[in-house]
């Protein structure tokens, strides 16, 4: 199994919404895409899968050492094989590649966040951070695309956040920040008991425009000349955006006992949709 192959099935296994938009792009960046991809999943799974935390803090350190060797010129792993040639091709700078291996070590570090300032700390390296990096892979001509790939990482994490908060509670993590459920009267006990209220309710309602907030700001950073190179990530905006506004529907107070998501053929019509016709917020 070659390197590519070995991000490929890493990827396909996943079954995000991510691989949807990568199909549109032109052959080296779509590989580019895939190992980046599978460098993430490969970093996340070690906090979401090692049930040893000593284990899992080898593992990142080791994680953190292999950047060192790709940078380096001598990578061991086939994920960061196949993203030797595309380092220098796309200038991905090593700096971004260690702030995610920081933010999946404040999975194990941090057990709640007090403020969303803190919050927004994490979603800034272990997503923010992703879309710097793709919207180099993706091309752009003005340096403010940068700046909209990192407002549209947060809105993505956040999107994630919201959808997952039953499922993170069964693994015992909680990513809404304290400030929240305090002001909303939600005890951090009522989430691990899966406890729906109305008070849970307008706390989410409250998660789900501060998400469609970040979608907001990222398209007002976008700048019209680059947004059919950075098409790939519109329709990653269009899919989770969907997902957040479906959420809505359900009704947001529902989150800790359901998790929901969108079938393969509708991502892949909103993607195509977007392709054809653009997006907006």
């Amino acid at each position: 199994m070659t390197p590519q192959q070995y991000c490929q099935d890493k990827a396909a296994r996943s079954g995000s919404s991510f691989t949807v938009a990568f199909r549109f792009l032109p052959a080296a960046r779509r590989d580019a895409m895939t190992a980046l991809y599978a460098f993430c999943r490969e970093v996340d799974d070690v906090v979401d899968e090692v049930h040893d935390d000593a284990v899992a803090r080898a593992k990142l350190a080791w994680w953190r050492e292999e950047i060192g060797r790709l940078y380096a010129g001598d990578p061991q792993h086939p994920v960061t094989r196949a993203l030797q040639p595309h380092v220098a091709a796309f200038d991905l700078p090593q700096g971004l590649f260690e702030e995610i291996i920081d933010g999946m070590q404040m999975d194990l570090d941090v057990p709640r966040y007090p403020r969303f300032a803190d919050l927004s700390l994490y979603c800034h390296r272990v997503a923010g951070v992703v879309g710097q990096l793709s919207a180099q892979v993706f091309g752009y001509r003005d340096r403010a695309t940068l700046k909209y790939a990192h407002e549209l990482g947060l809105a993505l994490q956040l999107t994630n956040i919201i959808r997952d908060v039953g499922e993170d509670a069964r693994r015992g993590r909680l990513y809404l920040p304290i400030e929240d459920l305090e002001r909303f009267g939600v005890p951090a006990a009522d989430i691990f008991a899966y406890r729906e209220s109305d008070a849970f309710a307008a706390l989410m309602d409250f998660q789900i425009e501060r998400a469609r907030e970040h979608y907001r700001r990222a398209w007002a950073l976008l700048p019209a000349g680059d947004r059919k190179a950075q098409s790939p990530g519109l329709m990653m905006a269009a899919i989770y955006r969907t997902l957040l506004e479906e959420v809505a529907k359900e009704g947001a107070g529902k989150v800790l006992n359901q998790h929901l998501r969108l079938g393969t053929a509708r991502k892949g019509l909103i993607a195509l949709s977007t392709w054809a016709f653009g997006y907006r917020p």
